[in-house]
């Protein structure tokens, strides 16, 4: 197959053949609805092969927090295997995010308080896990997509509970995708990070997974007002990547003075004060900016 022409979301027409599904609404859309059960339960299969899952059921995605005046969590995707009771939260996140591991660990928490009946004497519950794809690399220049994490003694790595897991699918380290030595992970990280910039699907991408996969991106197969939203929204993304882009290199120009990192942040702050005027919400600006909510949060104070 010929090599993917690495472009931007500024390049190229607002609507190619598939949508990209990393943006917020639509990840959602392909993997958080009733209709494309199936598509999840086959990804969740691959990421973990150990459980063996069957059906799952959606559960609400708003978490609210039982002490006043704390913070709230709203997930992109939860749901319970149905037998088990086993919990999956799956985050996409665009942007390189501050302490996106510690944020992690606060969503799951949710998820297993949640599971415990008030009077309940015991603290056996089903298992929880939390499911990061991250359009970025928190190992560049790795070739594993996959890395999982849980409780564990530092000298001997013995597990202290299997109970809670952290699974992060890194989509850029997917360089084996197109090579004979390519998994299925590789595979499906590699038509998550490139699907708007395809025209057709790979040819080693078969089976059940992939079909579901690209008959749900695809453009065609979207309601009319489905394929206005998305206009919409494509619209507004690239208007907000040349914002970044062009704060991004404005933040290098003031880090000659200020320090390198500091001036993109004051920079990124300042393209997330003009996307809290066009009333898109906290959560999709931490998303697509990389700055954390309660950063976003601060911005709306007079």
């Amino acid at each position: 197959m010929t090599p993917i022409k690495k472009k931007t979301i500024q390049d190229g027409p607002v609507v190619g053949r598939y949508v990209n599904i990393l943006l917020d609404p639509w990840f959602k859309r392909t993997f958080g609805h009733v209709e494309r059960k199936r598509l999840l339960i086959l990804v969740l299969r691959e990421l973990i092969p150990e459980r063996e899952i069957e059906d799952i059921i959606f559960a609400p995605q708003e978490h609210v927090n039982p002490f006043e005046g704390k913070r709230d969590v709203c997930v992109d995707v939860e749901c319970i295997e149905a037998g088990t009771g086993a919990r999956f939260v799956v985050e996409m996140q665009l942007a390189p995010q501050a302490h996106f591991a510690e944020r992690a660990l606060f969503s799951s928490t949710f998820a297993i308080q949640e599971q415990k009946e008030k009077g309940e004497q015991d603290y056996d519950f089903p298992s929880v896990y939390f499911i990061g794809l991250m359009d970025f690399s928190f190992h560049q220049g790795s070739e594993q997509v996959l890395f999982r994490y849980r409780l564990r003694e530092d000298v001997t790595g013995e597990v202290m509970s299997d109970r809670v897991n952290y699974l992060f699918l890194e989509l850029p380290n997917c360089s084996r995708a197109l090579t004979p030595a390519g998994t299925t992970l590789d595979k499906f990280c590699f038509a998550l990070h490139n699907m708007w910039r395809l025209q057709e699907k790979p040819a080693d991408m078969e089976g059940e997974l992939f079909s579901l996969l690209f008959d749900s991106a695809e453009f065609r197969n979207l309601a009319p007002k489905e394929q206005i939203k998305y206009r919409n929204d494509m619209t507004t993304a690239r208007d907000i990547a040349n914002q970044i882009d062009y704060a991004r290199k404005k933040g290098m120009e003031k880090g000659m003075e200020k320090g390198m990192e500091k001036g993109q942040h004051l920079a990124l702050k300042k393209v997330a004060c003009n996307m809290l005027n066009r009333n898109i919400p906290v959560d999709e600006i931490a998303h697509i900016t990389g700055l954390s909510e309660a950063e976003v949060r601060d911005l709306q104070r007079p």
